[in-house]
């Protein structure tokens, strides 16, 4: 169909597939980069974007150099580097001041020099564990540590997507892109004013959830851990555990078999059950009734009890009110040694949307999982009913020698361990020799920032500092598809003039003002969409308007991009912005109105100090 037999300009449907685009990224039902790639073929089947060179942006420095940086982050974090943080930072002690102070400075530092979401895994196990250690909300560290994750971001070339997508386009427009450390004078001085403030004024903003996420309140395993026996007429008499499950149509965890004294691990047993057989699993009411039901398996009585004990008895759960069952409630049973770990769901993770049996967890990954908390609290629905979300907390019981890389297939990132510890080979030095001699390259010009990092993270794969195939994992596939696919849509908003038209707009409108007002206009814009779409995204996308404004105004079309770069970094106001937020969501027990109670001063705050210094380092 041709667009001049619809009436429609070029310019018009530019701004029809991208205004669809915003408003599907803005919904949430289907992920980003299929949002990001029906919007790419849409716009070569309206002719926007040449067929030739629709997926030129597969190639582009931009998407390597990301791709590359991903890379080399996942080798940071398997060098051994958050032991050495998390030694240095749990010696800070219980001042809440001083813990935000090492956390969000740390973290700051860090997301300068590699992705900043990586930077925020290597240390919110280390902020859970402060937070359990000194008996601290952890809402009152996550948010502040996401946050500063963003601003660290500003620092460098590497430390974000926009950065280097703003140095691409530069380099695009004028032949030269922005170096390694053109962002520091700016960043630097915004990291630092941003830090201050949360320091001192911002946390206060957060909200204090008490027993919120990742404590042990929220899940409080022992009370949900029961004791079934195998009774000789039970069903449940010679089947495996496999066998038992299959019996049950459910997929009720049994985290460890006990038989003669001897507790075996629930994924490590492959004998038939016999009677006497006591089974160790967590449970509800419903499960309990369902177990005895369908199985016979009967709740283990208590040994009578001292008269000093009944005053703890009557505390305990009222499991033969709730299952309808005489029987007497099952006694909390002792959890040391049980390999359980708690992980949060990671926005690119294939859990999403999904439940146990479409993931086949125990088969697949050799995982149980225990239980599922969201917003703070702990989901009472049965396990096979659930469909995970991006930042649910999941308690999950595995092997411990196969558990870390089970969680990395999965898209989980472990936030605090019970009774497990996951090694990592120790090669931080070899790490940071290769990272300092790319930087070197990039500074002295003798390679590209994208041939640089790709050299880098080649060579760790070649001597062993991240295995092969945990550095393909560490390729964020959705968010190198996003960039990729919106590369040519962003070009085509250039190319049929629809950027020159939303400049004109802006144009018009701060003719009777001076520039600065148009920079805090196209400030607010680019900051307002990076928080309901990807910040690469809104990256991409006003990249071309700053050019156009700055061509409007005849002046300097650097000050132009970085406005666009600070702005695209400072999704502080939503949860769904950047996924950093995302990840703290169940963690810290947040909602999504939580975010804009500190997200919307430090915006302000940012707003005002980096448009100012932008000027002085970059005049019109």
């Amino acid at each position: 169909m041709a667009m001049e037999n619809i009436g429609l300009t070029p310019s018009t449907l530019v701004f029809i597939v991208l205004g669809l685009t915003l408003a599907a990224f803005m919904w949430g039902r289907f992920r980003y980069d299929l949002v990001a790639l029906t919007a790419l073929l849409g716009s070569v089947m309206l002719g926007l974007v040449p067929s030739e060179s629709a997926f030129m942006g597969f190639g582009h420095p931009a998407v390597i150099t990301v791709a590359a940086v991903l890379v080399i982050s996942r080798g940071f974090e398997r060098s051994g580097v958050v032991d050495i943080i998390a030694n240095q930072v749990l010696k800070v002690g219980e001042r809440l001041l001083l813990q935000l102070l090492v956390l969000v400075g740390t973290v700051v530092v860090l997301s300068g020099v590699m992705n900043n979401v990586g930077a925020l895994a290597l240390l919110l196990p280390v902020a859970m564990r402060l937070a359990r250690e000194h008996n601290t909300s952890p809402s009152l560290l996550l948010m502040p540590l996401a946050f500063g994750s963003l601003l660290g971001g500003l620092t460098t070339l590497i430390g974000t997507p926009p950065n280097i997508i703003i140095s691409a386009y530069r380099g695009s427009v004028t032949g030269e892109s922005f170096g390694m450390f053109s962002f520091s004078p700016v960043g630097i001085v915004v990291a630092l004013v941003g830090l201050v403030f949360i320091v001192l004024v911002g946390w206060r903003l957060t909200p204090a959830r008490s027993g919120q996420a990742s404590t042990d309140e929220m899940f409080d395993t022992a009370n949900y851990l029961v004791e079934l026996k195998v009774p000789e007429a039970s069903k449940a008499n010679g089947l495996t555990l496999q066998q038992l499950r299959d019996e049950l149509e459910e997929t009720i965890p049994i985290l460890a078999v006990v038989r003669d004294d001897d507790r075996r691990a629930g994924y490590n047993f492959h004998s038939v059950l016999q009677e006497g057989d006591i089974l160790l699993l967590e449970a509800g009411p419903d499960e309990l009734k369902l177990l005895e039901d369908k199985v016979g398996l009967s709740v283990v009585a208590e040994p009578e009890e001292d008269p000093e004990e009944e005053n703890e008895a009557a505390n305990r759960d009222q499991l033969n009110e709730q299952s309808g069952s005489d029987k007497k409630a099952a006694k909390p049973v002792d959890t040391e040694g049980l390999q359980l770990i708690e992980a949060v769901v990671r926005s690119d993770s294939r859990m999403v949307n999904r439940s146990v049996r479409q993931l086949r967890l125990h088969h697949q990954f050799g995982l149980h999982l225990v239980a599922v908390a969201r917003d703070g609290g702990r989901l009472k629905q049965r396990l096979k009913d659930i469909r995970f979300q991006t930042g649910d907390v999941l308690l999950l019981q595995g092997s411990e020698n196969e558990i870390s890389e089970s969680l990395s297939s999965l898209g989980c990132l472990p936030l605090a361990n019970r009774e497990l510890h996951l090694g990592q080979p120790r090669k931080l030095a070899m790490s940071i020799g290769i990272f300092a001699l790319a930087i070197v390259a990039m500074l002295f010009d003798l390679l590209p920032a994208a041939v640089a990092m790709s050299t880098a993270a080649l060579i760790s794969l070649l001597i062993g500092v991240l295995p092969l195939r945990e550095g393909y994992q560490a390729i964020d596939g959705p968010v190198i598809v996003l960039l990729a696919a919106m590369l040519p849509v962003g070009e085509a908003l250039e190319t049929s003039g629809g950027a020159a038209i939303i400049a004109s707009g802006l144009l018009k409108f701060g003719v009777e003002w001076p520039i600065i007002v148009s920079l805090a206009g196209l400030f607010i814009l680019s900051m307002l969409l990076s928080n309901v779409v990807n910040n690469a995204a809104a990256a991409l996308l006003m990249a071309p308007i700053a050019a156009s404004l700055a061509s409007g105004f005849e002046v300097s079309l650097d000050p132009f991009l970085m406005v666009v770069a600070v702005s695209a970094s400072c999704a502080f106001l939503t949860p769904i912005g950047h996924q950093s937020n995302t990840l703290v969501l169940g963690p810290g027990g947040y909602r999504f109105g939580d975010y804009w109670k500190l997200g919307l001063p430090l915006s302000l705050v940012v707003l005002v100090v980096a448009i100012p210094m932008i000027l002085f380092i970059w005049p019109l």
